[in-house]
């Protein structure tokens, strides 16, 4: 999971609700002080949250761009049914289509996914009406084609057995065995944060979403014929995809490709100077 290396909010950025067709979506605003050269819409990946971009609000208001990211049905604030069925991915995609459109006159729109993100604003993008794309880019954040690497695929079938029969604090703590002494140690605010996140997790959208990492099919070809500028950014490693992997999905997309040194599964929380910094030129040159 992606861990926000921080969780105070910064001067220019709020949490609230967004209110959409398909119910309310909690959600961290950041606000540029100036001139707004377009807004971004940041979409956060299995077991993650709206937090883990929260690093990157401050530069990206900097740079001129209002920043919504969000909590997916299921995750974290927003919550959602306890069904499987609504989790799934055509849902989470039109989940993603009516928060586009509640945000569509705040002008130009990047769309940027992390992760299981990039499935769903692929979703989005290869379901959408016929006719111009509502947003202006489209950025995937260490997102591979299609499922996870055999290694990470084995822990997140470890999870989706483990979520059959127990309840998700019993699940937490042998996960927390599991880790053992090489566990990362973080400042008692942010590992009580992550506690709390794992916690309000739906089980039925942990379920549906794990099943999507280790059997979604490659549409790599579907989302390289959608006529929308693309980035694509990786860490320098990757769990999840290898980066290798990454890079060629780049290329099959007509993405432009950057790496962020020093960073693995998330440069937004671990690199986030040099992510906005990336994600600020990219969409700067759109303009």
């Amino acid at each position: 999971m992606s861990t926000p290396p921080f969780l105070t909010l910064p001067a220019c950025a709020s949490a609230g609700r967004l209110a959409t067709a398909r119910g309310e979506f909690a959600v961290l605003r950041g606000e540029p002080s100036g001139a707004v050269r377009g807004t971004a819409l940041l979409v956060p990946g299995f077991t993650g949250s709206k937090e883990d971009f929260i690093a990157l609000l401050e530069p990206l208001a900097a740079a001129g761009f209002r920043t919504v990211a969000l909590d997916q049905r299921g995750q974290y604030e927003t919550g959602g049914p306890a069904d499987r069925d609504a989790y799934a991915l055509p849902e989470l995609g039109r989940d993603l289509a009516a928060v586009t459109e509640a945000l569509a006159p705040a002008g130009p729109l990047h769309l940027l996914a992390h992760s299981f993100g990039g499935f769903v604003a692929r979703e989005a993008m290869l379901s959408a009406p016929t006719g111009p794309l509502p947003w202006a880019s489209l950025t995937l954040l260490s997102t591979g084609p299609g499922p996870i690497d055999p290694a990470e695929a084995a822990r997140t079938k470890m999870l989706l057995d483990a979520l059959d029969g127990l309840d998700l604090e019993t699940i937490w703590q042998l996960m927390r065995q599991l880790d053992g002494p090489a566990a990362p140690q973080h400042e008692p605010e942010v590992a009580d944060f992550l506690h709390r996140r794992w916690l309000a997790n739906v089980p039925q959208a942990l379920q549906a979403m794990g099943e999507r990492l280790l059997g979604e099919p490659d549409r790599t070809a579907e989302l390289a014929a959608t006529a929308l500028p693309k980035l694509a950014i990786s860490g320098a490693t990757d769990y999840a995809w290898p980066v290798a992997e990454q890079a060629a999905t780049a290329e099959r997309l007509g993405a432009v490709y950057r790496m962020v040194e020093g960073a693995d599964h998330s440069p937004n929380a671990e690199q986030p100077t040099e992510t906005a910094a990336l994600l600020a030129e990219f969409w700067s040159s759109l303009s």
